[in-house]
């Protein structure tokens, strides 16, 4: 069987960035869902643990905050099918213990505590304010697959050089 290669747009060769900066990330990895996530994933035909899995060539626990559980619940009937999804059993369950259901400033609250979580969203506010975190990683859809951000322009800036 040949080699895979990789070609500049995958995932593996930005895969290997992330530990230098961030020791507390690895297989199997934690993803956080965003709400858009998971409804961008339902319009593009996406499976989320087999996209996961083509991204990053490992095992993937997706994890989903009870705040962005209220956020689908509120969204009603439209999101449904989203909601069903975020209700299956293999995605884990993150308990909030603060007050309100903003599931944006929950998302960045948690992994600026504990740098061990991807976060896959689509919403570019959550990302810019994800991209100020160093060491965190952001997967997103495009062209009809997952991707994920290389390091954040903090974690450049502020690393150091080896």
């Amino acid at each position: 069987m040949p080699a895979r290669r990789s070609s500049p747009g995958t995932c593996r060769p930005c895969r290997r960035l992330f530990f230098k900066h961030n020791t507390a990330l690895g297989p199997p990895y934690r993803v956080i869902v965003d709400t858009n996530f998971i409804n961008f994933s339902i319009q593009n035909k996406l499976d989320l643990e087999k996209g996961m899995l083509d991204c990053l060539y490992a095992k993937c626990t997706p994890c989903i905050t009870d705040c962005v559980m209220a956020e689908l619940e509120k969204l009603g009937q439209k999101y449904r099918v989203a909601l069903r999804i975020a209700k299956d059993p293999r995605f884990e369950r993150l308990p909030c213990t603060h007050k309100g259901t903003y599931a944006d400033d929950c998302i960045v609250d948690r992994v600026t505590q504990h740098k061990c979580y991807i976060v896959a969203t689509c919403d570019r506010d959550l990302k810019r304010r994800i991209r100020k975190i160093p060491g965190v990683p952001i997967m997103y859809i495009t062209q009809h697959k997952y991707s994920i951000e290389r390091l954040p322009e903090a974690t450049i800036g502020g690393a150091p050089r080896i």
